[in-house]
C-alpha cells in the first residue's frame, strides 16, 4: 500500500469517526397513537426515552399499548437507520461497509 492510499484511508476513518459522533448527537422523535406513545432515538439507533401517556395505560387493553410502543420503536429505528445511511453513505461513496449502517 502506498503512502497516498494510507493517507486516504486515515482521512476516511477520521471523517467516519466524526460522522458517527454527529449521529450520536442527532435525535429522532417518533409518535404513535396520536401522540400517546413517544420514542426518542439517536442516529446510532440508541433509544434515549419512551414516554407513554397515562390515558392509554389500561390493564384490560395491554395489547393495544404494546402495539403502540412496538410501532413507535420500529418507526424510530427505521428513521434513525435511514438518517445514518444517508449521512455515512456520502462518505463511503455508496460502499456497504459492515458495522457502519
Amino acid at each position: 500500500m502506498n503512502l497516498s492510499m494510507l493517507n486516504q484511508a486515515r482521512e476516511l476513518k477520521s471523517k467516519l469517526d466524526k460522522a458517527q459522533k454527529e449521529l450520536g448527537n442527532t435525535i429522532v422523535e417518533v409518535e404513535s397513537g396520536k401522540g400517546t406513545v413517544k420514542v426518542v432515538i439517536n442516529g446510532q439507533q440508541n433509544i434515549q426515552s419512551i414516554k407513554i401517556s397515562p390515558k392509554v395505560i389500561d390493564p384490560d387493553k395491554a395489547e393495544h399499548l404494546e402495539e403502540l410502543v412496538l410501532k413507535a420503536v420500529s418507526e424510530a429505528i427505521a428513521k434513525s437507520q435511514k438518517l445514518a445511511a444517508k449521512q455515512l453513505g456520502g462518505l463511503t461513496g455508496g460502499l456497504k461497509i459492515p458495522g457502519l449502517f
